[in-house]
């Protein structure tokens, strides 16, 4: 109400004439109390009702599942295209896919024609070297040596008989009975009757005594070449016999009988491997994770596991870590590393290449000090939280953060566990956006 209009209503009721002293006093207190009711309309009302607005939460101490989240994939341990050693034609699939084979079954076989009729020359050969070296190392049989023996005997008979002969004549010639050349054919055929008895004892003598080493050293190295020949043969032809490397289950097929195939590598693309390959095998699978750079401290070989596949909503897998990558991986600028986990599948449900979400259980933080992580800020370069007073406006103290689970965040330092934390904030702070081991 204004001033001019009291003065107005004053004057309509006809009141006595006042004193100006008095008059002033009125004025005065009539102002008053309009500034006192606008003050508080719109001063102390709203300071109440924002001090009413404002949220705040007890600083408690409690129990932290430390859960570490990170997406991944369904991948086998061990993936490889099966191919022969050497080039050729399929003869025989015997697998198809989805088959599931153990390690060593026979998947294929190759055509092997021209190999067996190698094989039977170099098992001849072979034989042959192994017959002749038997006859080296025994040396000749006893009818040899006898006839050896006999043929002497027969030639020293012939020198005696020589002997005679020539005896009989060089007395003749003396006495000038017979010519010089029938004396000279009696001693030429003497000779020859010598020469004749020490061949033959030559020749028994070598039959006693058997083969020379560098005979039997002859013989033998060539019957082991003979057994080189053979056993190239012989595993050639093994290597017609196709066989799963480990056991797994067939994921691709590139080839049916009568195609050419040739050997690849284990590694190949699929994109080449299907021209030359016969199948893709693929070994029991895993799951590959990629944890946060942030989280990865709070991995460790042999974790348990959690495991949601896209595919299968409401069932879990459980597993446990197996390998931890040392080096890791940047993607769009964020670095990661890989971790794989075992996954067992008895039913065989999870298939190459499906997505997964992967909950790594770290362990629990026991009886830990812990703030609403969203009461968490950041003020002049300092992580803390706002601390509500009893009188007076609340104050910031810094903290220490130590590990975010969820909504919850470990405060190892800087509260006593007797405050109240806001959720609100004074004008000016702003969230912190990253949280130690968050």
């Amino acid at each position: 109400m204004s001033i001019s209009l009291k003065f107005k209503k004053l004057k309509r009721l006809s009141l006595p004439k006042l004193n100006p002293w008095l008059l002033g006093l009125l004025v005065l207190v009539s102002v008053g109390g309009i500034s006192g009711v606008a003050y508080n309309q719109f001063v102390v009302v709203p300071k109440q009702q924002a001090k009413n607005k404002v949220q705040t939460a007890i600083v408690e101490r409690s129990n932290l599942t430390i859960a570490v989240s990170a997406n991944g994939t369904v991948q086998p341990e061990r993936s490889v295209n099966v191919s022969p050693k050497t080039s050729g034609i399929l003869k025989q699939l015997l697998v198809k896919e989805g088959d599931l084979v153990k390690e060593n079954q026979i998947l294929a076989y190759m055509d092997d024609t021209n190999l067996q009729g190698q094989l039977l020359q170099a098992q001849g050969n072979l034989a042959a070297a192994k017959a002749n070296l038997e006859k080296v190392i025994g040396g000749n049989r006893q009818q040899d040596t006898a006839q050896a023996n006999a043929k002497l005997q027969d030639s020293q008979f012939a020198l005696r008989l020589a002997q005679n002969d020539l005896q009989r004549n060089r007395a003749l010639s003396q006495s000038g009975a017979i010519s010089k050349q029938t004396f000279d054919t009696a001693l030429t055929t003497r000779d020859r009757a010598q020469a004749q008895v020490k061949q033959d004892q030559e020749a028994l003598n070598l039959s006693q005594a058997g083969s020379r080493s560098e005979d039997v050293d002859q013989a033998r190295a060539q019957m082991v070449a003979a057994q080189g020949a053979a056993q190239i043969i012989q595993t050639d032809l093994n290597d017609m016999v196709i066989r799963a490397p480990f056991g797994g289950v067939v994921s691709r097929k590139f080839a049916d009988p009568g195609a050419f195939v040739t050997p690849t590598t284990a590694g190949s693309a699929v994109t080449s491997a299907s021209s030359s390959s016969i199948l893709s095998l693929a070994s029991t699978n895993q799951i590959v994770a990629q944890v946060a750079e942030a989280n990865i401290s709070q991995i460790r070989m042999g974790l348990s596991a959690t495991i949601q596949a896209d595919s299968y909503p409401g069932k879990t897998f459980t597993g446990q870590v197996v390998q931890i990558a040392t080096q890791s991986v940047v993607v769009q600028n964020v670095t990661s590393f890989e971790v794989k986990t075992s996954v067992p599948d008895p039913e065989h449900l999870l298939r190459s290449g499906m997505n997964v979400n992967v909950t790594f259980n770290a362990g629990e933080l026991k009886n830990v000090l812990v703030v609403p992580t969203g009461a968490i800020v950041q003020q002049d370069n300092a992580q803390g939280v706002f601390v509500a007073q009893d009188k007076g406006d609340p104050v910031f103290v810094p903290i220490v953060a130590g590990t975010t689970v969820n909504d919850k965040t470990e405060v190892k330092s800087g509260l006593t566990g007797t405050e109240q934390v806001l959720l609100s904030f004074p004008p000016g702070t702003r969230r912190v956006s990253k949280l130690n081991g968050g």
